[in-house]
């Protein structure tokens, strides 16, 4: 299952991690967020173990979306080292996800 990154978790759970992390960036009220959800848990099983995989709700953690100048959603970033090393903006096929997580693991 996807973890749930928020405000306070954020530097432990995804800057602080050795693996890859993929970040979505969602609300409850944006379609194409939910739209893609299913994709993201999906990955989160696949990819157990390997990559760190999880949500931040942008309504409920603002800090963590304007220390990354989040303005679309959903809006997907993959972290490695502590820096964002890729960006996917818009729902985006399963197939899209993949090719960038394979890039970075």
């Amino acid at each position: 299952m996807a973890k749930e990154f928020n405000d306070s978790n954020f530097q432990a759970d995804v800057l602080d991690s050795d693996q890859l992390t993929v970040v979505d960036f969602w609300a409850e009220w944006c379609g194409p967020c939910r739209a893609i959800g299913p994709v993201i848990e999906e990955l989160s099983k696949e990819y157990d173990g390997k990559v760190n995989i999880g949500k931040v709700n942008v309504d409920n953690n603002p800090q963590v979306s304007m220390n990354y100048g989040i303005t679309s959603i959903p809006a997907i970033l993959f972290i490695k080292g502590g820096q964002v090393v890729d960006k996917l903006v818009g729902a985006q096929p399963k197939g899209n996800f993949v090719k960038k997580i394979e890039s970075h693991i």
